[in-house]
């Protein structure tokens, strides 16, 4: 009994929530809570931080693959250079 209830209880909990949301979504549309308008400026700023991210992440990248071709290069000399039983 008291599970019922409290499952009662949950969706109707979650039925006000979404209720809520939906309202509170229409009041932001109605204000006009779009995006707010951003300059050329500011898009061409966005634009070139992001493509010096991308150079910084195909850097490290590459970065990362020589240190795992060391790696195996290396395990390979230790496995070669010791005796197998």
């Amino acid at each position: 009994m008291i599970f019922q209830d409290f499952l009662v209880f949950a969706g109707l909990m979650a039925l006000l929530g979404t209720i809520a949301k939906i309202t509170l979504t229409l009041i932001t549309r109605k204000r006009g809570g779009a995006l707010p308008s951003v300059d050329a400026k500011v898009l061409e700023e966005i634009n070139e931080r992001l493509a010096r991210l991308e150079q910084v992440t195909d850097a490290t990248a590459i970065e990362i693959e020589r240190i795992g071709e060391g790696q195996r290069f290396t395990t390979k000399l230790l496995s070669e250079r010791t005796p197998a039983k």
